[in-house]
């Protein structure tokens, strides 16, 4: 693979960096810039002006309003946007259920669901881990029976991502006991206003109201919401993982992060030197910088899989576990580097409006919580110790 960007995709990298200046608004920017927290609201006015710019499904087919990138545009377009500190896109229904429902769902389903994705008409959130089955997905519990026209679903899903603001949810439900696991489920799409869902905050380490327990009580789903065949849910999920576990790894949120540990090196001093000279920090900083490298060539490898009419397999797991990894040690050196600035902070900080300067850098303000929350990466989306399993059974035939 040559990894030197042509003419065409250098030129492309400038539309892209136009586009960004002309169209992002700096309040957005500055917003993602200083650590804070995009409220919905912000997320949802990305997604419009991405839409408007026929960006947003940027890697879906032609024929389904995608712009018809290359696998090389789209990281291009990816590390960009993470460099200029856009709003992420959330992912559940441009990233992970638009591909599921392209490869697998019937064309009624399809001309409904994909436009709403792109015009904003229907957020959607995900409903696979339980309790009882987290990384071990094959063994969820929630039920649905079929009765008449429809599906009865019963049953809790948890550490449902921003569920609080979906309209929509896709479930991994129990279809069938009958036969093995993994033969007996579904994949089913939920109205989140149907009597008997019950969505629950959990509050996370870093103070945010990210995920949810959300609880199915005699749900009356109809049965044209089932894609693709009953009982061969396990087929759809793994294939929406995949997309998953590449998205989880970050790649450019962990180039952006960079720069940022790079400007902050150059510029916090310890021992009256500048922090990039400290050798045990510069050592693990250079460490950072080389995987980030390794992981943007695994990255395109990947991405040129899809872009080939593939789906990522092994592939997809080095990149999780890297990728996360990577996000996770980023994040420390960044707290480490901004020393009793990055000490426990007042929550309300890090939303828009708060009235008091910050302390210390402005990149200190979200520190800490970027830390804390970016514990969690190397659980969800299957655990790394799962994605190590896939790799030796996948590659090694263990």
């Amino acid at each position: 693979m040559d990894l030197n960007f042509t003419p065409e995709e250098e030129a492309f990298r400038r539309e892209v960096q136009a586009f960004l200046a002309a169209k992002v608004p700096a309040r957005l920017s500055d917003l993602v810039r200083s650590g804070k927290r995009p409220a919905k609201a912000d997320m949802v006015e990305w997604h419009a002006i991405l839409n408007a710019q026929g960006w947003l499904g940027n890697h879906w087919p032609k024929e389904h309003g995608g712009p018809g990138w290359t696998a090389i545009e789209k990281f291009i377009f990816e590390n960009e946007c993470a460099l200029y500190g856009t709003p992420r896109v959330v992912p559940f229904g441009v990233n992970m259920l638009a591909p599921v429902l392209i490869k697998y769902g019937n064309e009624a389903q399809k001309r409904h669901w994909l436009p709403r994705i792109l015009d904003g008409s229907d957020w959607w959130c995900q409903g696979y881990s339980e309790p009882g089955a987290g990384s071990d997905l094959a063994s969820v519990k929630t039920t649905a029976v079929r009765d008449g026209d429809h599906y009865v679903v019963n049953g809790q899903k948890t550490w449902t991502t921003l569920g609080q603001h979906a309209n929509m949810i896709f479930c991994l439900v129990r279809t069938s006991k009958e036969v093995s696991k993994q033969a007996g489920i579904s994949f089913l799409l939920v109205d989140m206003a149907s009597p008997g869902v019950e969505v629950r905050p959990i509050i996370t380490l870093d103070g945010e109201h990210e995920v949810n327990e959300v609880f199915f009580t005699d749900v009356r789903v109809p049965a044209e919401n089932l894609v693709g065949e009953e009982n061969k849910g396990w087929t759809y999920a793994k294939y929406l993982l995949t997309y998953e576990r590449t998205n989880i790894a970050g790649v450019g949120f962990s180039v952006a992060l960079m720069e940022r540990l790079r400007r902050t090196a150059a510029t916090q001093r310890r021992n009256g030197r500048p922090l990039a000279q400290d050798p045990l920090f510069a050592a693990r900083l250079a460490r950072a910088e080389i995987d980030l490298e390794n992981m943007k060539t695994t990255n395109l490898r990947v991405l040129a899989a899809v872009a080939g009419g593939g789906v990522p397999g092994a592939e997809s797991s080095m990149l999780k576990i890297r990728g996360t990894e990577l996000r996770q040690e980023l994040s420390s050196l960044m707290r480490r580097a901004m020393g009793p600035y990055a000490q426990p902070y007042i929550e309300a900080a890090l939303r828009e409006g708060y009235g008091e300067a910050p302390v210390g850098p402005a990149d200190a303000a979200g520190a800490a919580a970027l830390y804390f929350n970016n514990r969690k990466l190397s659980i969800f989306g299957g655990s790394n110790e799962i994605q190590k399993n896939i790799i030796s059974k996948m590659i090694l035939g263990l």
